[in-house]
C-alpha cells in the first residue's frame, strides 16, 4: 500500500464527551506506529481558523485515557461555517504542510467536515463523539456509555430521597432531539415513566400512569424527561401542571445538567474510542475520505457523512416496551 500522508491532523468539536481523550490518544499513537507525524488543533475548527496548532507525539497524550473532557478543548465556530473561514483553514493546512484530518464530535461536526471536504477536496476522517448517541450508522457514538452511568448513579440517589418523603421527581436529562440517554437509563433506573422527544404520549396518559402507580400501592415514583420532549414548554411547566391536577403529589425537579458531559469515561467508552481513532487512521491511509468510522455488531464500519447525519433519530420500539411493562 503506498502511504501518501506524512501528516494528520486531530480535533475535537462540538459538545465535549467523556472518551475524546482516549480518541484523541489512539489517534496520535496510531500516527506513530505508523512513523507519520501527528498535529493536534485546539478548540476545533476556530483553532484550524487561528492556526493554533501543536505537534502530538505518543508521549504527548499519556496519562489521558481516563480524562473526561478533551485536552485539545472544544470550540463553535461561527467563522468555520461561511466560505472565507473554510478557505483560510485550508490555507492554514497546506502551509502546515498536513495532509488529511480526523475531526472528534457529532453532526454538527460531520456537517462542516462534509462541507469542507467537497469544497477543497481534502481527506477528511469523524469519529462520532457525542453523549446523545444520535449519529446514523453506529451502534454507540464516544461518551454516550459513561453519560448512562452517570444518569443513573444519580437518579438511584433521587430515588432515596424521593422514597423518604413519598415524592415524585422529574428527572431531565439531555437529548433535545434524542431520547436514548431518557430511554435506557429510565429503565436502568427504574423510572416509573419516560418522556421523549421522538413520541408525545400527551398528558391525558401521563395522569392515568401516575393514578395507577399511586393505586397499586406506590408512595414514590421517578418520571425521566428528555430535554427535547414534547409534553410541556419546560420540566417546570409540567411539574405545575401534575400538582395542579393530582393534589396527592408533592412534585419536585431536578435538572441533571452538564453533569451528564463530565467525568471519567467508562470502560467501554475507552475501547470504543481506541477502536474508531486507530480506524479512522487506517482509513485514511487506506485513501478512504468524507466519512465516519463507527460500529456495527462489533464491528468496525465506514459510512458517508451525508448518511451518519441524515434523518430523524428513531426510537427502539423493543425497548419502549421494556419500560412499559417493567414500570406497572
Amino acid at each position: 500500500m503506498e502511504q501518501k500522508i506524512k501528516n494528520i491532523g486531530v480535533l475535537t468539536s462540538g459538545g465535549d464527551a467523556p472518551g475524546m481523550n482516549a480518541g484523541i490518544r489512539a489517534v496520535v499513537r496510531a500516527c506513530a506506529y505508523h512513523k507519520i507525524k501527528c498535529t493536534g488543533i485546539y478548540r476545533g475548527y476556530q483553532g484550524l481558523i487561528e492556526n493554533d496548532f501543536e505537534e502530538l507525539n505518543a508521549r504527548s497524550v499519556r496519562n489521558i485515557i481516563n480524562r473526561g473532557g478533551t485536552f485539545l478543548k472544544s470550540a463553535r465556530s461561527r467563522r468555520f461555517m461561511t466560505v472565507d473561514g473554510r478557505a483560510s483553514a485550508y490555507e492554514n493546512l497546506r502551509s502546515e504542510k498536513i495532509d488529511a484530518l480526523v475531526v472528534i464530535g457529532g453532526d454538527g461536526t460531520f456537517t462542516g467536515a462534509s462541507i469542507f471536504n467537497k469544497e477543497h477536496n481534502f481527506p477528511v476522517i469523524g469519529i462520532p463523539g457525542t453523549i446523545d448517541n444520535d449519529i446514523r450508522g453506529t451502534d454507540y457514538t464516544i461518551g454516550y456509555d459513561t453519560a448512562l452511568n452517570t444518569v443513573v448513579e444519580a437518579i438511584d440517589k433521587i430515588r432515596d430521597t424521593a422514597n423518604s418523603h413519598n415524592r415524585l421527581f422529574l428527572v431531565e436529562v439531555m437529548g433535545r432531539d434524542a431520547g436514548d440517554i431518557a430511554l435506557n437509563a429510565g429503565i436502568g433506573a427504574g423510572a416509573e415513566e419516560i418522556l421523549i422527544p421522538e413520541e408525545n404520549l400527551g398528558t391525558d396518559r401521563l395522569l392515568e400512569s401516575l393514578k395507577r402507580s399511586k393505586k397499586s400501592g406506590k408512595t414514590s415514583s421517578i418520571i425521566v424527561v428528555a430535554e427535547g420532549d414534547q409534553i410541556g414548554k419546560n420540566i417546570f411547566e409540567l411539574a405545575e401542571f401534575i400538582e395542579t391536577n393530582l393534589e396527592d403529589y408533592e412534585v419536585r425537579v431536578t435538572v441533571l445538567g452538564h453533569i451528564q458531559r463530565g467525568g471519567s469515561p467508562s470502560c467501554y467508552d475507552r475501547v470504543l474510542a481506541s477502536r474508531l481513532g486507530i480506524g479512522a487512521v487506517d482509513a485514511l491511509l487506506e485513501g478512504k475520505r468524507d466519512m465516519m468510522v463507527g460500529i456495527k455488531d462489533r464491528k468496525l464500519t465506514y459510512v458517508p457523512f451525508d448518511l451518519a447525519i441524515s434523518g430523524e433519530n428513531e426510537i427502539d420500539i423493543d425497548l419502549r416496551r421494556v419500560a412499559d411493562i417493567t414500570s406497572i
